[in-house]
């Protein structure tokens, strides 16, 4: 590939290519170079370090397993409904890469381990989007809190187990769908009747 035609797309698709096959660990900058066609000066370029290169990677990945989220929690059906349809497409999202393609998955649970700023941002994101069905619900009278942020906060704790990378094997568990259910049905009602 001549340089010209090297982009920061192109060298992070390569990457995940490379994590997938190489790892996390054995992965480097020289192998997804070499996966390129080019030197390792030409990655330097788009991304002056490996950690760079892996923040990168793992703020690609993010978006993209949480595109439509943002979108979710702006349309205008009723907070309850909302924050629903949010916690379960959030939920989807990780399952289906996790299950779908468990290595690189793997690969990227350590790449956002390593990556606390990426994650961080990610994580204020997340938690917008539930602020926002929050204060949508209690300017509805659907929910009642006196801190929407805080609140937004407990959700995404309380839900932890559907979406936290750590508990990725328990995602094809039999009952995981009905326990899933369960836990957002009392959120929702707890905030229904917060006091």
């Amino acid at each position: 590939m001549a340089d010209g035609a090297l982009t920061a797309e192109v060298i992070l698709s390569t990457t995940e290519d490379v994590l997938r096959r190489y790892g996390p660990a054995k992965a480097t900058v020289v192998d997804v170079a070499r996966a390129l066609g080019v030197s390792h000066g030409s990655v330097y370029r788009h991304f002056p370090t490996k950690a760079a290169l892996r923040e990168a990677v793992t703020q690609r990945w993010l978006d993209r397993a949480h595109a439509g989220l943002a979108e979710l929690a702006a349309a205008d059906t009723p907070a309850p409904r909302r924050l629903r349809d949010w916690l379960a497409a959030l939920f989807e999202a990780k399952r289906k890469k996790a299950l779908g393609d468990p290595e690189l998955f793997a690969t990227y649970s350590v790449l956002v381990r390593e990556s606390s700023a990426v994650v961080d941002a990610h994580v204020a994101t997340l938690v917008e989007d539930v602020t926002r069905i929050v204060e949508d619900g209690v300017a509805a009278g659907d929910f009642t809190t006196d801190d929407p942020r805080r609140t937004a906060t407990a959700v995404l704790a309380a839900t932890a187990r559907f979406h936290d990378p750590v508990h990725a094997p328990g995602w094809s568990a039999p009952d995981v769908d009905a326990n899933f259910d369960a836990v957002v049905s009392l959120l929702v009602a707890g905030l229904r009747n917060a006091g």
